[in-house]
């Protein structure tokens, strides 16, 4: 049956509303249960007796888990079938929410989580899959539009999700939600979406790259969240560097010699690539440190005491305001050159972060307000042309390859990121407090020394139009917008 036949018959218009229903429902689930977690630590930590920086491996576990599998996944569907792994990914996904919600432990949370990871990011990655190959031309670029609006969506709507069920059902409703509607894609998928493979990729998974992620990630996180107790000169923090930077070595001897690698070593010769890359690393680090930190700031009695609810409400401004300055990105990057783009971007985020350091205990929700908006435009338009130029700025061939390595970069940035500003917040507060300060003026020095991370860490993405200055971005599609929009949580491969 020809393309055309295809799209004209009855049956194959059913299994196009089918796949495109499956991996949308499921894009927005897995984002705005990502994006709603922070917000629910205070309470989880409330249940379960468990302290809120042991509750951050909830954040980081997630992340840290998604960065190893997010490749691999992908490529295990090319092989054995996409919608196979859709569904294990979706299987895995409502496990980890029952597991999750059933916990009465901070340690059934985060080994929850951490399973999450890998069933998010192949849903993810297994879902955008499907989209690409049961479309093509104008509809492939509809369907990738609903698909980034979906995962935007998500994101956007996930912390004033999390809090209403909070306040409606306890944190546990938010799981026992995503659960059903997880479970619901299932028989959806299985009815409408046929089966596909890619038959001319290499056969060969590198699972040997996958491990050696962990080798890397594992320890270094360990390092970052607990180097300030055991002591940053401590054997346990040194060791877990050491590990850390043999694993790092070993991943790319692994790359470079397996068939079908993770990360294709022959494409970081490209600046552009490289570039945006640690865009994209910058911009998830940032925004998941941001909103980990407010979390806690806003909900701690000796802060403001909201509620989940009105935390969620607190940070929604930030969320509209990127929302907001979505459309405006591309055009902005085709007018000035993507890489003046990024660099204004994170100069914008860079004030916004600086001025939270100034944060003092008498400070009012209001204040906070303008920071906030600052930092989300910032990260929103240093973000957008950082994910276009990831993909288009390698050959088409390459595409697949650029946005899984940035796809990875983004776990790996949000980990990382969280860990860092999370010592330092803990740190800081337990440190004045032992120095006699009050509740809320140690809690001011925390959240005002963790923005200085924040600070830092923007200010070095202006450093990157030194790499990217010679990209000229393209004139802007619907599609392009939707894409603009989801790279906060995924990069789409856009067709041209």
């Amino acid at each position: 049956m020809n393309t055309a036949a295809a799209a004209a018959s009855p049956a194959a218009r059913n299994a196009g509303l089918g796949v495109l229903t499956a991996a949308c429902v499921s894009a927005l689930v897995v984002n705005a249960n990502t994006s709603a977690v922070t917000i629910l630590l205070p309470a989880i930590s409330k249940d379960t007796g468990t302290p809120v920086a042991q509750l951050q491996w909830a954040v980081t576990g997630y992340m840290l888990v998604g960065a190893a599998v997010i490749v691999t996944s992908g490529s295990l569907g090319d092989v054995f079938g996409r919608r196979l792994f859709f569904l294990v990914g979706l299987g895995l996904f409502v496990a980890s929410c029952v597991l999750i919600a059933l916990s009465t432990t901070g340690g059934g949370v985060i080994a929850g989580r951490m399973i999450q990871g890998a069933a998010g990011s192949t849903i993810l990655a297994c879902g955008m899959s499907l989209l690409s190959v049961a479309s093509s031309g104008a509809a492939q670029m509809r369907a990738i539009t609903l698909w980034g609006a979906a995962s935007a969506g998500g994101a956007a709507l996930g912390p004033l999700v999390g809090g209403v069920l909070v306040e409606l059902s306890g944190w546990q409703g938010l799981f026992w939600i995503d659960a059903a509607i997880a479970a619901a894609c299932i028989p959806l998928t299985l009815i409408t979406v046929k089966e596909s493979r890619d038959p001319t990729r290499s056969k060969s998974i590198d699972f040997l790259g996958t491990l050696m992620i962990a080798v890397t990630l594992v320890p270094l996180l360990l390092a970052l969240s607990e180097g300030s107790k055991w002591g940053w000169t401590s054997l346990a923090t040194l060791g877990c560097f050491a590990i850390s930077a043999l694993g790092a070595v070993a991943f790319v001897m692994v790359e470079g010699r397996v068939k079908a690698p993770l990360v294709d070593l022959r494409l970081l010769r490209n600046g552009v690539l490289v570039g945006a890359t640690i865009a994209i690393l910058i911009v998830a680090g940032a925004i998941n440190a941001l909103m980990y930190l407010l979390s806690l700031y806003f909900q701690n009695p000796a802060a403001f005491g909201y509620s989940a609810l009105e935390t969620g409400l607190a940070t929604l401004s930030a969320a509209a305001a990127m929302i907001a300055v979505t459309p405006l990105i591309t055009r902005l990057a085709v007018k000035i050159g993507a890489g003046r783009a990024v660099a204004l971007g994170f100069a914008v985020a860079t004030l916004g972060s600086a001025i939270l350091i100034f944060v003092g205990a008498s400070w009012a929700y209001i204040a906070f307000v303008a920071p906030l908006i600052l930092i989300a435009v910032g990260l929103g338009v240093a973000n957008g042309p950082a994910s276009s130029a990831s993909t288009s700025s390698v050959d088409a061939r390459d595409t697949g390859a650029a946005s899984g390595i940035s796809n990875m970069a983004r776990y790996v940035g949000g980990s990382l990121a969280v860990a860092v500003a999370a010592t330092i917040y803990d740190s800081a507060t337990n440190n004045h407090l032992k120095a006699g300060a009050s509740a809320g003026d140690a809690l001011a020095a925390g959240l005002s020394r963790a923005a200085i991370f924040l600070t830092l860490f923007c200010a070095a993405g202006i450093l990157l139009l030194a790499l990217m200055r010679r990209y000229k971005a393209r004139q802007p599609r619907a599609v392009d917008l939707a894409a603009a929009a989801a790279v906060t949580t995924h990069t789409i491969p856009v067709p041209e």
